[in-house]
């Protein structure tokens, strides 16, 4: 009851804080921020340009990387390359003492899903990987509203440090875990970060917590027709752990999620498989309801090598926690957001969305560029994992959404990548710029709104110590 109580206040205090107009801070600053993106806009569309074109997947972005941390460090910023372990993962600094405001960008793509600018399905290169999360956006936008802020700290006209993360593979892997095991994060008074979306909006929704782990078993081999008998078949293993898996699914909570790929199932009918593999996900909306489940998972992997006669191997790779949701952080990213107003579309442009709506058999809504009513957080998240979840642990993090793709239409899959290599991508990453800018201004400027969020993130994660999904050692790099 005592810390319901302290929590009702912190919110009316935060309802009290931001409601006020976008701001009593000073109002020409944040439209001098704002002139210094327009004044790059060129700039940072053309690389996203690039960023879309190289489409690099997780830990191999070495061109997207060296083109962001290069313009960074022509823009005066400090570069740190190579961290964490990662040679695709780089800070970039500038200015000096209190606040530190950090800012995330990323630029993995993923596999197989390469496609050309146009509204109709058509690979760039034919097998080749695509931005179909919209990353190469997110990247530029991101390292755009640093240098807005920075050239204001240059000014004299901001107090402070300002620090861009490149953070690499966050569609696998996950980079940012890697950095906040190194406590990159840790001197952080805020950080902010977005994501492209098909609506614009200050997310407060959280995320699934998840674990990433692989399951083997080992077996005998034998001839299938000669002796199997004398075989202990590990797909026997296998088979029966899915079976268990598929049977869990009935006595699991509607907000938890179990996916598996067979990775290694046996060579030929004619051998009893001494080996088979498979790599699973577990999420569930909560980090404890996960790992409940995980738990139970393990258990399912012993039974079923007991019943197959095999041994059993579970290996974590990787997890994420589920996002922090900061409501003060939210309000201000809101405010802010309504401050600039909708994105404005082309009728070329809406009728490019609409192609693809119809192509790909959703609704045909074209784009929605208005910006959607604040919602206090729901129970449970819709769906999806990130890697930004894990430094919201660490430090607040103000998480919104801009639209860069058409309403409806398929995630992490070719519609997006289209979109965004061309104007309807260009436009959210330039308004998402804008928003990290005006909110960071913010930031910077008033005191009392950095410490009503970080009395929010405290009470939230009163007595959590964070500890990372990932093994020991160093980052999977490709070719190790």
């Amino acid at each position: 009851m005592k810390i319901h109580r302290y929590s009702m206040f912190v919110t009316l205090t935060a309802l009290l804080l931001f409601s006020l107009p976008a701001s009593s801070i000073d109002i020409k600053k944040k439209e001098e921020a704002i002139s210094s993106i327009e004044k790059h806009k060129a700039e940072l569309i053309s690389l996203s340009d690039q960023i879309w074109a190289f489409a690099e997947t997780a830990l191999r972005e070495t061109r997207s990387a060296r083109l962001l941390a290069d313009y960074a460090e022509k823009q005066g910023f400090k570069v740190e390359r190579g961290v964490a372990g990662m040679p695709t993962a780089f800070i970039a600094t500038y200015g000096e003492g209190r606040p530190i405001i950090g800012i995330l960008g990323e630029y993995d793509a993923l596999p197989g899903i390469s496609q050309k600018a146009l509204p109709v399905k058509e690979a760039f290169l034919p097998g080749g990987a695509g931005h179909g999360c919209g990353h190469n956006l997110f990247g530029a936008g991101s390292l755009g509203a640093a240098v807005a802020i920075k050239e204001l700290i240059a000014a004299g006209k901001l107090k402070g440090t300002i620090r861009f993360y490149g953070t690499p593979a966050e569609e696998s892997v996950g980079g940012k875990i890697y950095m906040a095991r190194d406590g990159l994060f840790n001197d952080l008074d805020v950080c902010l970060a977005w994501h492209p979306e098909d609506k614009t909006k200050a997310d407060t929704d959280s995320s699934q917590a998840i674990v990433d782990f692989i399951v083997e078993f080992k077996g005998k081999a034998a001839h299938a027709a000669y002796d199997p008998w004398n075989g202990r078949s590990a797909v026997d293993g296998l088979e029966s752990f899915t079976h268990g898996l598929n049977m869990l699914r009935e006595h699991v909570k509607p907000s938890v999620r179990i996916h598996y790929a067979i990775l290694k199932g046996g060579d030929v009918p004619n051998v009893v498989p001494e080996y088979a593999r498979l790599w699973c996900w577990v999420r569930d909306s909560k980090r404890a309801g996960m790992e409940e489940v995980f738990e139970r998972v393990r258990k399912i992997a012993e039974g079923a090598a007991l019943i197959a006669g095999v041994e059993s191997k579970v290996t974590v790779q990787g997890g994420d926690y589920e996002m922090l949701v900061n409501m003060a952080g939210a309000r201000l990213l809101h405010s802010n957001l309504t401050w600039l107003g909708p994105i404005k579309y082309t009728a070329e442009e809406q009728e490019f969305a609409r192609a693809i709506q119809r192509a790909t058999g959703v609704e045909v809504k074209g784009l929605n560029g208005e910006i959607q009513p604040l919602k206090e957080q729901p129970p449970d998240p819709p769906g999806g994992s990130t890697d930004v979840a894990d430094v919201s642990w660490i430090v607040p993090v103000l998480h919104f959404q801009v639209t860069t793709a058409p309403e409806g239409a398929p995630w992490h899959a070719w519609p997006v990548v289209a979109a965004g290599g061309m104007s309807i991508g260009h436009k959210g990453l330039i308004h998402a710029a804008k928003t990290l800018a005006a909110t960071m201004v913010d930031l910077f400027e008033d005191a009392k709104l950095r410490e009503t969020i970080r009395i929010e993130f405290k009470e939230k994660t009163k007595g959590h110590v964070y500890k990372p999904y990932i093994p020991n050692g160093p980052p999977p790099l490709p070719g190790q």
